[in-house]
């Protein structure tokens, strides 16, 4: 348990509390098209077109440096883009400053004035935008109820666990009623526990609250769990934008499978080899007999090599298999254990299974594919379909 989490815990039982005191949203639909951005001779984006509908949470997902918080900032209208056009509700917002475009953003570092309390961190923008005294006095309390933050107003940031100032940076962004929330890795600062805990708020949040949320995040579990479609990007360019069960079993390509799942799915070359009719692909560690479906989409294409892909808990471990490959580490997980081998050619392959298997590091074991397999071009790693 972090440092953090001791002052001013919640109770377990609090955490499912319904959320009820703030009405509905009128949320907003956002378009990019065809947007990029260059800083100087660097392309952060590059020609990308998405859109998130009206109260959807929309998850932008990928590792550091692929242009996730760049789509969040011109959005916002804190970066322009060197092409392409942005829409809120349907209205272009190019040439729209920050302040009126109707956003609001909560951040990484939860961004609190740490002099001034709950109740006046919360009040902040209401203030600045001249709202009466007496509105102020009405909404502040319904938020921070939501929030589950009444017994904290008087309190300073620094009084408060990581969960709960997190939860003030939402309420200072609830009271403006903004038709699109942008949140940049705003879980990453806190503790494990924390973090599954606020997932569950943010996503009660949004059932209840009806507001359009995207958010960004590398963690590709916070994505599978949280959003309705994830957004999958890599160095500036959109990979998949789809749902979360499509992006998993549907791979549009072999980065988006070897990125998105926990572990991620095994990506091995091999060639295509036909014996007795049936085809094969020869991998460094062993050949993996093609399905039919697959075979015939092969002989289809004509490919005399492919990238196959294979999810961890696809495959079975032994010592009668037709992969070779030796125990490189294990992890017993609760009921899983989650076994990393490693092949002859120094390549790491993931294996997750129900069955603990009385396994050490260094065995020599025999790997067997017991699931679907999934096939990629070699050349550009492109889904076969």
């Amino acid at each position: 348990m972090g440092p953090d989490r001791a002052l001013g815990q919640e109770p377990a039982d609090v955490v499912d509390a319904p959320i009820l005191a703030v009405p509905r949203i009128e949320a907003s639909s956002v378009e990019l098209a065809g947007v990029s951005k260059r800083f100087g001779d660097v392309t952060a984006l590059s020609d990308v077109t998405l859109d998130a509908k009206p109260g959807e949470f929309l998850v932008l997902l990928g590792p550091s440096g692929c242009g996730k918080s760049t789509v969040l900032r011109l959005i916002a209208g804190l970066e322009a883009p060197s092409a392409g056009t942005i829409s809120i509700g349907g209205a272009p917002m190019n040439r729209v400053v920050t302040k009126n475009r109707d956003v609001a953003m909560v951040f990484q570092s939860y961004a609190l004035y740490p002099h001034l309390s709950v109740r006046k961190n919360i009040e902040f923008p209401l203030r600045s935008r001249g709202v009466p005294r007496d509105d102020i006095n009405d909404i502040v309390p319904r938020v921070a109820e939501s929030l589950r933050l009444t017994d904290y107003l008087g309190r300073k940031p620094a009084e408060l666990s990581g969960g709960q100032r997190q939860r003030v940076a939402l309420a200072r962004a609830l009271v403006r009623r903004p038709k699109v929330f942008l949140m940049d890795e705003p879980l990453s600062n806190l503790d494990a526990q924390l973090r599954v805990e606020m997932r569950a708020e943010l996503v009660e949040l949004h059932r209840q609250l009806g507001i359009t949320i995207l958010y960004v995040t590398h963690d590709q579990i916070e994505a599978m769990t949280m959003g309705q479609r994830i957004a999958v990007l890599k160095d500036g360019v959109l990979q998949q934008l789809d749902t979360p069960e499509t992006v998993r079993d549907e791979p549009a390509n072999a980065f988006v499978a070897s990125f998105v799942g926990s572990p991620p799915m095994n990506i091995l070359a091999g060639t295509v080899v036909e014996s007795g009719g049936e085809l094969s692909v020869a991998t460094v560690a062993g050949p993996v007999a093609l399905p039919p479906a697959e075979g015939a989409l092969v002989r289809q294409l004509s490919l005399d090599s492919v990238l196959l892909g294979v999810r961890p808990e696809d495959l079975g471990i032994g010592r009668d298999g037709a992969l070779a490959a030796t125990v490189s580490l294990i992890e017993a997980m609760g009921r899983l254990q989650h076994v990393t081998c490693r092949l002859a050619d120094g390549h790491l392959i993931s294996v997750q299974g129900a069955e603990h298997v009385a396994l050490d590091v260094g065995d020599h074991v025999s790997l067997s594919v017991c699931g679907p397999v999934h096939l990629f071009d070699p050349v550009s790693e492109r889904r076969l379909s």
